[in-house]
C-alpha cells in the first residue's frame, strides 16, 4: 500500500528523485539536533546534496541542469524538508532563485550561463540579499540602505544586509543596492572578496542552522558586467512555494512522529496504545485534516503554476494563499502532534520541540499574512466591479 507521503508522485522519474532525497533526508535529521543546538551551518549536508546532484536540479536542461518544473521542487523541498527543515529551508532559496531566474530570464544570458556552469560543474550556489535592518522584509517595497556609486569599470557597494542565508557557504550572491545617480534600485551579482564580511548574528528560536547571518560590504567592487540588467517576466513568485513545501515537510514528520508514538505508547492504566482512545483519535483526525487540506492547495497551485504559463502573473493571488494556508496549517498539525505525545514533546530530546519552534519562522518568509489578505481582498472587490456584475 503507497504511503501517503507518496501520493503526489506521478512517474518513476518522481519516485527515484525522491528516494534519492529520502535517503538525504534521513542522514539529515539525524545531525539536526546538534547544528539546532549549536547554531552551526550543516555543510556535510550541502556537500551530500552537491554528490546527490540536487543543486542543479533547476538549472535548465541546456546548461547541464534537469530543469524540473515547479510541482517536482515542491516534492523535493517537502521531502528534504521532512528531515531537516533548515536545511531545506536554505537549499530551497538557492534552487528557487535559479528557478526564478529561468523562468523570468531577468539575468542578462551570458552571467546566467556563468552561473549555471559553476552550480554544474562545482557545486556554486547562489541567494539574493536583500533584507536589511533599517527597511525591514524587501517585500514591503522599503528602499535598501546599501548603496552602489560608481567606480572605474563598475561599481561600489556599501551597506549591511541581515538574513542572509547561506552566507556561510556562498562564493557568490546578489544584492539589492540604491543607486542615487539613477534615483533607482538595482540588483548586483557580488563575488566574495576582501570587501565582504561575514558577521555571525544567527541565534533564532527556529531555522538555526540556516546560516542567515549579516553580510557587510565594505566598498565591495562589483564589475559593470556583473550588475544584472535584465528586465524578466512576471513569473506571478511561483519559485516563492519552494518555502511552504519544506513547512509542509516538517508538519508531515511531526504527524508521523505523533502517529508512532500513539500506536506503540502505554501507560500502564491502559490494556492498550494510546491511539485506541476516542479523545486521541479525535485530535488524530482534526490533525490529518489540516495537513491533507493544506498539502492539497499546495500542490494545486505548484501544478497550475506550470501548466497555465500564460497566466502567470494572475496567479500570485493563489500561490499567497497557497503559503498562507500551508504555514498556517503547519503551525496547528505540530501544535496537535505535540498535545497527542504529551509533556514529553517539551523535550529537547525529541524532534517535536524542534519542529515546533521551526515552523514558527514560516509566518516570517514571504509573502506575509498581511499581504496575502490584502492581495485577497482586492481580487474580490475588482471582481465584483467587473462588467457583468449584477447585484441580486
Amino acid at each position: 500500500m503507497e504511503r501517503y507521503i507518496d501520493q503526489y508522485i506521478r512517474n518513476d522519474q518522481e519516485r527515484e528523485r525522491m528516494r534519492i532525497a529520502e535517503e538525504l533526508a534521513g542522514r539529515f535529521a539525524q545531525r539536526a539536533e546538534r547544528h539546532d543546538r549549536e547554531g552551526s551551518f550543516p555543510f556535510q549536508n550541502f556537500a551530500e546534496l552537491k554528490d546527490a546532484g540536487l543543486l542543479k536540479v533547476t538549472v535548465p536542461k541546456a546548461y547541464g541542469g534537469d530543469g524540473i518544473t515547479l510541482y517536482e521542487l515542491v516534492q523535493l523541498q517537502e521531502r528534504l524538508g521532512y528531515g531537516d527543515g533548515a536545511t531545506a529551508l536554505a537549499v530551497g532559496w538557492h534552487l528557487g532563485q535559479v528557478f526564478h531566474f529561468r523562468e523570468t530570464g531577468k539575468w542578462q544570458s551570458e552571467l546566467f550561463a556563468e552561473l549555471c556552469e559553476a552550480i554544474v560543474r562545482d557545486g556554486a550556489m547562489i541567494n539574493t540579499f536583500a533584507s536589511e535592518a533599517a527597511t525591514g522584509s524587501p517585500s514591503r517595497g522599503g528602499k535598501p540602505e546599501t548603496a552602489a556609486m560608481r567606480s572605474e569599470g563598475g561599481w561600489r557597494l556599501a551597506g549591511r544586509k541581515t538574513f542572509s542565508t547561506l552566507s556561510p557557504i556562498l562564493d557568490r550572491f546578489v544584492v539589492t543596492a540604491y543607486v542615487p545617480d539613477e534615483g533607482v534600485t538595482a540588483e548586483f551579482l557580488v563575488r566574495r572578496s576582501e570587501q565582504v564580511r561575514l558577521v555571525e548574528t544567527w541565534d533564532t528560536l527556529g531555522m538555526r542552522a540556516t546560516g542567515s547571518h549579516d553580510v557587510v560590504l565594505e566598498d565591495a567592487f562589483v564589475p559593470e558586467q556583473d550588475r544584472i540588467k535584465g528586465e524578466g517576466l512576471d513569473d506571478g513568485g511561483g519559485w516563492l512555494l519552494h518555502i511552504p513545501a519544506c513547512y509542509m515537510g516538517i508538519a508531515l514528520a511531526a504527524r508521523d512522529y505523533a502517529l508512532a508514538y500513539a500506536r506503540t505508547y502505554q501507560p500502564n492504566y491502559l490494556d492498550k496504545p494510546i491511539a485506541s482512545l476516542p479523545a486521541v483519535q479525535q485530535t488524530i483526525g482534526e490533525m490529518e485534516a489540516e495537513l491533507r487540506i493544506a498539502r492539497t492547495m499546495l500542490y494545486a497551485a505548484a501544478d497550475r503554476w506550470d501548466r497555465e504559463s500564460q497566466h502567470r502573473p494572475m496567479l500570485r493571488t493563489e500561490l499567497g494563499l497557497a503559503k498562507y494556508t500551508v504555514t498556517n496549517h503547519t503551525l496547528g498539525i505540530v501544535d496537535k502532534a505535540m498535545r497527542i505525545v504529551g509533556g514529553a514533546s517539551l523535550s529537547r530530546s525529541c524532534p517535536l520541540e524542534r519542529y515546533y519552534r521551526d515552523v514558527r519562522a514560516g509566518l516570517h518568509n514571504p509573502p506575509m499574512d498581511s499581504s496575502v489578505m490584502m492581495n485577497l481582498a482586492k481580487s474580490a472587490l475588482e471582481d465584483v466591479t467587473r462588467e457583468g456584475f449584477r447585484q441580486a
